[in-house]
């Protein structure tokens, strides 16, 4: 696209070159910059252009351009806008994609950027119109209907009673007070994102006080705040039906149609069926989908032509009997999503078209810098440089079972890393979390697995987190696509050959296929890979010299000869990981080292004879952008709808979103969510892999990752700002809200957080008997400094290597790796309050898993479990009158949380102490004494199950 000087508006100069959000209102058909302090405020007889800018990870930027059209906007506004958005396109190198948006009927994409709404003032800059000023001295009563689940359309209607209907949630916004009426029809989540409105009118046009009332269709006069509302209203009267508008008009079915735009006029473009083929980089297209234009720029065309594109849509847009349409500006090589997919067979040339698009991003830049004007972020960002972290806990406690047909058998702990890719495996971490034990399930499948076994694995998963009540994380992994978390949790990890289960050796009988299981006695190739000596891995492949690469080192036996193979590319921390595998793969053998390059003929023979390999590393799935989706599911179909710049208000209590980071994907299952729901969860991830919704090729074999609501780990919480605090809150998302929008706080759970446990030998206050083992020799930290080894891997060997070991490549013990999880104030409260209520007392938490822990508690009760015991019952024994132990008693149906008839004035933190003791034991297994001896996190998932908590 040819771009001179002057076809640019010198108020675009310098735009779009930080993330963030640049706005301009049309003032005499000139763009005029609008101040942050007034991003949000909109007018309706103005038209505005707004761009958001954003870095990706990969450090190109991303632009998005809307412009806005408010109801009372000229024509000629609005047509100079539309125009000026292409040149600020143009200014940004031409690549942005543009769109047309229309007061009440804005996309989420662009509301999503001004939450929790938008509420457009009367008045107008260039109309003239008077600016509406509101304040408390001369406040007008106004009439809002809020539509939504996800961003809220906030619509002004007329003050009466025939405005309200049972379908909508109103905001009636008066001097004294706010009220929000619920429609009989409305769903919960709408409730939700009205109130977040009432807040915004709450703390913009009252300064935060005012009172707020929520009323509820149907309930008449049952309550004062229900009579204030009606009152208003004249008294109460039943409702109309819901008149028909343009929001609710089922319109006719609309086939599509696809225009070539030349010289202004629209040609329609004879089909049968929509290919990319027909688009032709020279020209440009119009796709008319009915509620949904989309103008297609070729890249070869000239501003002019562009521009003149933009007017014949324009014209399009508002013909007669035209419904209302969204419009979306795309420009070729970077077509949005959902043009693509109207598409049949729609491929992409990605490589291609960012070079075009950087090179022309270049053109705009050195043309700017020319004029002296400053052009940095025109050019290419540098890419967002990230540390690759498991964001996990490594010093907790593993447990793997390898599937066998219907059950699953225990692997003794030192054998537990070493996997065969004919089988399938389940493995269980526990790690410390905030205030308990957090656990991770997951499933592995070996490449040459059966679908009987995995099917039998993914049953076996399901139960271990049912019975852990839904408050593990569970992971579905496929062989070489193994996430972070997997590697860092087993940290020295081997994959043979072959399998050992009774379904692999079924498959190979019934099949007659020969069994390739791994013999220690016979050939096997090994490529050896990883980071370091907290994440190393030996997979073995054929043994053939095509198998080999120079950026990898490799192991090879046969008998026991054994050779170690070190690519020309392989660095020196790969030659040290090889080392240590050998001790793994084959302890006290003699190696002859290979040197790519200067092999001996026994080495070629070996692998029957020297043939061409590659020398690039093998390419692994990388983490891109986040998007988070809302999903229905339903009868096997799965709809999924994208949520723009989410946060984690996004996540609602009462439905399944998924979190797409390509590498791995996240399931996350709100509270709310009823128990048939939740079940398919694994279901639902696996049919959106297979829907692709934003068309990026993911594997079929992507890492699928289960997080329940209230039990979110850290590696899932850090793309988000997130508040712990939020994550435990209690009731549905509309009585949350309404409980922080009347008093500022919300309902939570009492979950303390836990005290930071001492460091025992380098474990984090983990009783020795429940460390798993992560060496197969002791190590020890007077290692001398080795030959031939790199300084800083030396200086990193030496704290764990046993002296007499030949290889060198002991496996290491822990390297100890805490990540943070996301805090926030909220959190820090609730820490420090815990805190003060248990002084200084520090309590020993088990790490043994579910399955392997004693109901006591231990044999070590801690000093500080006694202590808790002792101030429980002495608190209670003041005045109290029951049972042996001088306690109250009541029966346990008035003492559950879900009673009919609930006790008034005990302490609902303490239900348990209130039974009597024959109940207690019947319904917690145990006598008191043996259950306040428990750590308090086990005490809370005991009292949980029986509804106490």
């Amino acid at each position: 696209m040819a771009v001179s000087m002057r076809d640019l508006d010198s108020a675009f100069h310098g735009a779009g070159q930080k993330a963030g959000m640049e706005i301009w209102r049309i003032e005499n058909f000139r763009p005029v910059p609008i101040p942050k302090s007034s991003h949000g405020k909109f007018f309706t007889g103005d038209s505005y252009i707004i761009l958001k800018t954003t870095v990706l990870k990969s450090g190109a930027f991303r632009h998005d351009i809307h412009y806005w059209l408010g109801k009372d906007t000229s024509q000629d506004e609005a047509g100079t806008a539309a125009i000026k958005t292409v040149e600020l396109d143009a200014a940004l190198g031409g690549r942005a994609v543009q769109y047309r948006e229309v007061q009440g009927h804005e996309t989420e994409k662009f509301l999503s950027s001004f939450k929790p709404c938008i509420i457009p003032q009367e008045g107008g800059v260039a109309s003239g119109f008077k600016h509406s000023v509101t304040n408390e001295d001369n406040h007008e009563t106004r009439l809002f209907v809020c539509k939504g689940k996800r961003v809220v359309h906030v619509k002004e209607v007329p003050f009466a009673r025939a405005s309200l209907n049972h379908d909508d949630v109103f905001i009636l916004d008066t001097k004294s007070k706010i009220f929000q009426f619920n429609g009989s029809n409305s769903s919960i989540q709408e409730r939700a994102k009205a109130l977040e409105v009432v807040q915004y009118i709450k703390d913009t046009y009252h300064d935060g006080k005012c009172d707020v009332a929520a009323i509820e269709d149907g309930k008449l006069m049952a309550d004062a705040e229900t009579g204030e509302f009606w009152g208003l209203f004249g008294g109460f009267a039943p409702l109309p039906r819901k008149a028909a508008s343009d929001d609710n008009v089922n319109s006719e079915p609309f086939s599509v149609k696809l225009l070539c735009v030349e010289k202004g006029q629209t040609v329609g473009v004879e089909t049968d069926s929509l290919t990319k083929d027909l688009l032709e980089t020279n020209k440009c297209y119009i796709l008319d989908c009915g509620a949904e234009v989309f103008v297609w720029l070729g890249r070869s065309t000239s501003l002019e032509e562009r521009k003149s594109a933009s007017s014949a849509a324009e014209e399009l847009l508002q013909g007669l009997g035209r419904p209302k349409a969204h419009m979306v500006r795309v420009i070729e090589g970077f077509e949005t999503v959902m043009f693509r997919s109207k598409f049949d067979a729609w491929t992409l040339t990605e490589t291609n078209d960012v070079a075009v698009s950087e090179d022309g991003r270049g053109k705009v830049a050195a043309l700017l810098k020319r004029q002296g004007l400053n052009v940095k972020g025109l050019m290419k960002a540098d890419p967002v440089k990230e540390e690759l972290q498991p964001y996990i806990d490594c010093t907790g406690n593993l447990q793997v079972w390898r599937v066998n047909d219907l059950e699953k058998i225990l692997i003794p702990s030192s054998e537990q890393s070493k996997f065969y890719s004919g089988d399938c495996y389940i493995f269980q971490y526990t790690y410390p979390g905030d205030d308990r034990e957090d656990y991770l399930i997951g499933t592995w499948f070996g490449n040459e697995s059966t679908g009987e076994e995995r099917a039998s694995a993914i049953s076996l998963s399901s139960e271990m987190l049912e019975s852990l009540k839904y408050q593990a994380a569970l992971a579905c992994i496929h062989q070489g696509k193994e996430p972070i978390q997997f590697f860092s949790i087993f940290q020295s990890f081997i994959v043979y050959k072959g399998g050992i289960s009774s379904g692999y050796k079924k498959y190979v009988t019934d099949n007659a296929v020969p069994d390739e299981t791994y013999s220690e006695d016979g050939i096997a190739l090994f490529r050896v890979q990883g980071s370091g000596p907290e994440n190393m891995q030996s997979i073995q492949v054929e043994p053939v010299s095509s198998s080999l690469n120079s950026s990898y080192c490799y192991i090879l036996h046969s008998g026991n000869t054994v050779f170690t193979w070190s690519g020309s590319l392989a660095t020196t921390e790969d030659q040290e990981l090889m080392e240590r595998q050998l001790d793994l793969i084959k302890p006290n053998v003699q190696s002859k080292p290979q040197k790519e390059g200067s092999e001996s003929e026994l080495f070629w023979n070996s692998l029957g004879g020297k043939c061409e390999y590659p020398s690039q590393r093998i390419s692994k799935n990388v983490e891109s952008d986040p998007h988070l989706f809302s999903c229905t599911f339903s009868e096997g179909n799965l709809k999924a709808t994208e949520i723009f710049n989410f946060t984690q208000d996004d996540l609602v209590t009462e439905d399944i979103l998924i979190l797409d980071c390509h590498s791995e994907i996240f399931v996350w299952v709100g509270k709310q969510v009823d128990s048939k729901t939740r079940s398919q969860a694994l279901n639902i991830g696996t049919k959106f892999i297979e829907h692709d919704f934003l068309m990026e090729k993911l594997s079929g074999e992507t890492a699928i990752f289960i997080v329940t609501e209230g039990n979110e780990p850290a590696f899932f919480t850090r793309f988000f700002t997130w508040d712990s605090a939020k994550s435990s809150m209690l009731g549905d998302s509309f009585q949350r809200k309404l409980a922080i929008v009347k008093n500022g706080v919300a309902p939570a759970l009492d979950k303390p957080k836990r005290r930071t446990p001492t460091s025992i030998g380098g474990r984090s206050g983990v009783p020795e008997k429940s460390q798993r083992s992560r060496s197969v020799s002791s190590f020890s930290p007077d290692r001398v400094r080795v030959r031939g080894r790199s300084p800083a891997f030396n200086a990193l060997a030496a704290t764990f290597e046993n002296p007499n070991a030949r290889n060198l490549s002991t496996p290491p013990p822990v390297v100890k790796k805490l990540y943070p999880k996301s805090g926030s104030p909220a959190a820090a409260t609730l820490s420090s309050s815990f805190e003060e209520a248990r002084g200084s007392v520090t309590l020993q938490s088990s790490k043994a898993p579910p399955e392997t822990e004693a109901t006591n508690g231990g044999k070590d009760g801690s000093a500080g479990t006694s202590i808790e015991h002792l101030s429980i019952k002495e608190s209670l024994k003041e005045g109290a009158t029951g049972d042996e132990e001088g306690l109250p008693t009541y029966p346990y149906e008035r003492l559950k949380v879900t009673s009919s008839d609930p006790v008034a004035g005990i302490d609902v933190t303490k239900r348990e102490t209130y039974l009597s003791s024959a109940e207690f034991r019947e319904k917690l297994g145990m006598a008191k004494d043996a259950f306040f001896k428990l750590p308090k996190w086990k005490q809370n998932k005991l009292k949980m199950a029986v509804q106490l908590f």
